[in-house]
């Protein structure tokens, strides 16, 4: 009997001994994919931090951009507008020149 508890003691010491060299791997692991994840996210702060520079570098050709986009948008009115007002000047040339 004794034996026998003597060996079921045993059994269970090494079934836990077992078990917490298994969740010290697997912290160690973890501990390795959470370093694998800081160093993407230092990279992806890095490159975000570049991009945000790159798009400040743009920042003024944008607006020259903004600028003549609306400068267009004016000139093509105002050829609108030159265009209708010949079309009412050669009409009344025409009605003129039947006269």
């Amino acid at each position: 009997m004794v034996a026998m508890v003597k060996q079921c003691m045993i059994s269970s010491t090494v079934t836990t001994s077992e078990d917490y060299k298994l969740l010290e791997n697997m912290n160690k692991l973890t501990s390795l994919k959470y370093l694998e994840m800081k160093d993407i996210a230092i990279n992806i702060s890095r490159n975000l931090k570049d991009l945000n520079q790159k798009y400040a570098d743009l920042q003024p050709y944008l607006e020259q951009i903004n600028l003549i986009e609306e400068q267009v948008a004016a000139l093509e009115q105002a050829a609108y507008k030159l265009d209708a007002y010949s079309k009412k000047l050669e009409a009344k040339y025409k009605k003129l020149e039947k006269r």
